[in-house]
C-alpha cells in the first residue's frame, strides 16, 4: 500500500492545528491544560501564547508542524515499503 504524503500531512496537520487552537481557548477561559501549552508549546513556538490571538498563531505553527511531519513520515513509509 502507498501513502500520500501530501494527503497525509494536510489531514495530520489539521487535526494537531485544530487541537492546539481548541485547547488553547480552553486554557485561555478555564486554566485546563495551561501547563501542558507552558511546557509543549510555548518552548517549541515561538510567539505563542495562551490567548485568543496565541490560538491563532497556534494554529498555523500546529498545521504547519503536522504537516512536515506526517508527509515526511509517508515519505519515508513509501521508500521503506518500496
Amino acid at each position: 500500500m502507498k501513502l500520500r504524503p501530501v494527503a497525509l500531512g494536510v489531514a495530520l496537520g489539521s487535526v494537531w492545528g485544530v487541537s492546539l487552537f481548541i485547547i488553547t481557548w480552553i486554557s485561555y477561559y478555564t486554566g485546563y491544560g495551561r501547563l501542558f501549552l507552558e511546557v509543549l508549546a510555548q518552548s517549541i513556538y515561538p510567539g505563542y501564547t495562551i490567548t485568543p490571538l496565541g490560538s491563532f498563531l497556534g494554529l498555523l505553527y500546529g498545521f504547519a508542524d503536522g504537516f512536515v511531519s506526517a508527509a515526511l513520515i509517508g515519505y519515508i513509509y513509501n521508500k521503506v515499503v518500496k
